[in-house]
């Protein structure tokens, strides 16, 4: 008797909080939002240079340092950088780098953009961001021989299982560079 009474109430409990539900918002986690908006406007600003990157180039962007692949995992791919845009201003539309994979047929696909700026280029104490992304500093020496920098990634056309803005993409390979 005693276990069907704390059976009864316990349904009764979930009977009640299920009754609420119908009533409560569905709310996107914190920042969730803003990672939509960002990876959009990426999508919206550079659809013209998914399959072309002859575009880019007639746009200003070019290839540096070849394909770039992770110590341990993943890559990122062959960075084309508009080195007008390196000193700013961080603009969501215009990012600083195109970031391709070579296919195994020689072409190039756009996997993401990278927003850079020059450290020099900014006030003394400035904290960049892209749409209320804080973009990550990279000191100096560095892998890439730059002066010190602030970068963010955006995995806009290739889903990354890390996140969205991890610089490593384990779904990016440099194999058929």
């Amino acid at each position: 008797m005693k276990k069907r009474l704390h059976l009864t109430m316990f349904l009764g409990a979930i009977l009640a909080l299920a009754s609420l539900a119908p009533g409560q918002e569905q709310t996107t986690p914190p920042g969730q939002g803003d990672q939509d908006t960002l990876v959009d406007t990426v999508r919206n600003a550079t659809m013209q240079y998914v399959d072309d990157v002859k575009a880019a180039a007639a746009a200003g962007y070019g290839p540096v340092l070849g394909c770039v692949s992770g110590s341990d995992h993943g890559a990122m791919g062959i960075h084309y950088v508009n080195p007008s845009l390196l000193n700013g201003p961080i603009d969501p539309t215009h990012p600083q780098a195109l970031i391709y994979e070579p296919l195994p047929n020689g072409q190039y696909k756009l996997v993401g953009v990278e927003f850079i700026i020059l450290v020099s280029a900014l006030t003394p104490n400035a904290a960049p961001q892209v749409d209320g992304h804080l973009m990550l500093y990279v000191d100096s020496p560095n892998r890439y021989g730059l002066p010190p920098f602030f970068e963010l990634h955006v995995w806009a056309w290739r889903d990354n299982p890390q996140g969205r803005f991890v610089d490593w993409n384990d779904h990016v390979t440099c194999a058929h560079q």
